[in-house]
């Protein structure tokens, strides 16, 4: 155990701080602070000694130099029951620093803005802060670090528990989060000025590039072990990255511990809804939709959801883009689900789903923040831009001779935007607002549709139908026709286009080429 006298505290994020300052003031620590951090603390009645009477020398360059300092780093590093360190200690009248308490200036987040500035951002990248962390968590064996709000109350606890004494373990801890915290910072500003920055002498701009990076630096925390993988015999565990919203974030209201695949199913649901301004819901099986639609209300996207196919949404993953109501969660309550993600819930929902122990309940907000899609290879990894391609009326090349009514062209759209999130080949039937049936995953186009139609328990006559990449033949277009499909929207560029769309005459429907595939491998 080590007794904790000294604690330095500066911090950008001050949640917390005044009752962790004022927890560490009630053992006697002796409080130092910085500029804008000892002002509050002073405000708040706290006993602060400045920095500056620290080390005799005042913060400079408008705070850009403050910490940077032997009197500080000396006191942080000196190892205690090193005899010459403890004699240089004494020769240069340093005072021992026995916790740092530091958060980091907010670089990621003042980048995720879009009015970012260069020098906004060079501004905001930290340099006293990492040292100072970076120096604390090397000499852990006499010295604390606290870089996350988080850490306040237990640490408060141990302290409270322990007479002002802090434990090995707990020291360990704290240095090893402090290196991820530190890790994870400089991994941000490198890819930021890798990937997106040029420093324009006049405007000091940021200017955005195309290109994708030239190194890719990924941080990543692990937030939860799981049970196993996609299958019993493998291992697993979730990790989260910087985002602070999406399904790695998702707060899980109620339910059965999560899965791996539930992980899965749950980001193929979130991500079908979130592409849709109206009141949406899906129903995902093995990452697929086996239901869809849009509603006057969240009860009626999900009723019509389920109708697409109500035996495949059997042990289904819901999704929806709108809080939850309690009419919608008495349709839930009579079907098994395995879990449902939506951005909230009435109370009356939560508690009808509490009759349903084992359905896991999740709430998360869009995060958006995602700006690749990442795949592990073996020896490498896959890297592209996340699909979020979007199509207007206005882009479509209508080919066929009759044009799509105002109805056909709403239900192609919604079509287009399903079929995005169906596994390549990918085929979707669909009314206006709602999915029909889907065939995915198949080596052959054509059979695709066969088994979209197959798998349809609605009515196919006066459907349209959605192909995320062209048609290698016009057997495709046949089979659909069969069903009695009104329209169709696939992107074109194939060598036998024009025998495709001879097919669509010769069957009278409309099609309207995007120019822009949708494949999902």
């Amino acid at each position: 155990m080590k007794t904790v006298q000294r604690a330095l505290i500066s911090v950008s994020d001050k949640t917390g701080i005044l009752e962790f300052a004022a927890h560490l003031q009630s053992h006697d620590i002796e409080i130092v602070s910085t500029g804008g951090t000892a002002a509050m603390l002073r405000h708040a009645g706290l006993e602060v000694r400045d920095i500056s009477d620290l080390t005799g020398f005042p913060e400079i360059l408008g705070g850009r130099v403050k910490t940077l300092h032997p009197k500080v780093h000396g006191g942080i590093l000196s190892i205690r029951d090193n005899i010459e360190h403890r004699q240089q200690v004494s020769e240069n009248e340093i005072e021992y620093i026995d916790m740092v308490v530091v958060n980091l200036y907010p670089f990621q987040q003042t980048v995720a803005k879009s009015d970012v500035t260069a020098e906004e951002a060079i501004e905001n990248i930290d340099i006293g802060g990492p040292s100072m962390i970076r120096s604390a968590a090397k000499n852990f064996h006499d010295v604390a670090v606290v870089t996350a709000p988080d850490d306040y109350q237990a640490i408060a606890r141990e302290l409270a528990a322990n007479d002002g004494n802090l434990s090995l373990a707990t020291r360990f801890r704290l240095a090893q989060r402090a290196f991820e915290t530190t890790a994870q910072y400089d991994a941000a500003i490198a890819g930021f000025l890798l990937d997106s920055m040029n420093l324009q002498d006049d405007s000091l701009q940021v200017e955005k590039k195309n290109e994708l990076p030239t190194r890719l630096t990924i941080f990543a925390r692990q937030q939860m072990g799981l049970r196993y993988g996609e299958n019993p015999h493998q291992r697993a565990a979730l990790y989260v990255t910087g985002a602070e919203q999406g399904i790695a974030r998702a707060e899980q209201l109620q339910g059965k511990e999560l899965s791996f695949n539930n992980l899965i199913d749950l980001e193929a649901a979130w991500s079908l809804v979130t592409d849709f301004s109206d009141t949406a819901c899906c129903i995902i099986k093995h990452t697929n939709p086996c239901g869809a639609a849009l509603g006057a209300d969240v009860r009626e996207a999900f009723e019509k959801a389920k109708a697409t196919d109500p035996v495949s949404a059997f042990g289904g993953i819901i999704g929806f883009n709108r809080p939850v109501t309690g009419a919608a969660a008495e349709a839930i309550a009579g079907t098994f689900f395995e879990a449902i993600v939506a951005p909230d819930y009435d109370p009356q929902a939560l508690d009808i789903f509490r009759s349903k122990k084992n359905l896991r309940v999740m709430r998360t907000q869009a995060s958006g923040g995602e700006q690749y899609d990442i795949r592990a290879i073996s020896g490498g990894l896959l890297v592209q831009d996340k699909d979020r391609g979007v199509i207007d009326e206005a882009q479509l090349n209508i080919v066929s001779e009759r044009q799509p009514t105002a109805e056909e062209m709403r239900a192609l759209r919604f079509a287009w935007v399903i079929c995005k999130h169906v596994k390549s080949n990918a085929i979707v039937y669909a009314r206006e607002g709602q999915l029909v049936g889907a065939g995915a995953g198949q080596m052959s186009r054509v059979d695709s549709v066969k088994i979209g139609a197959m798998k349809a328990q609605l009515p196919l006559a006066g459907t349209v139908l959605a192909s995320d990449a062209f048609f290698p033949f016009r057997d495709g277009i046949d089979e659909a026709a069969k069903a009695g499909i009104t329209a169709v929207i696939q992107p074109g560029g194939s060598v036998r286009d024009e025998e495709v769309i001879v097919a669509a005459n010769e069957h009278n429907l409309a099609m309207a080429l995007t120019g822009m595939r949708h494949f999902k491998h």
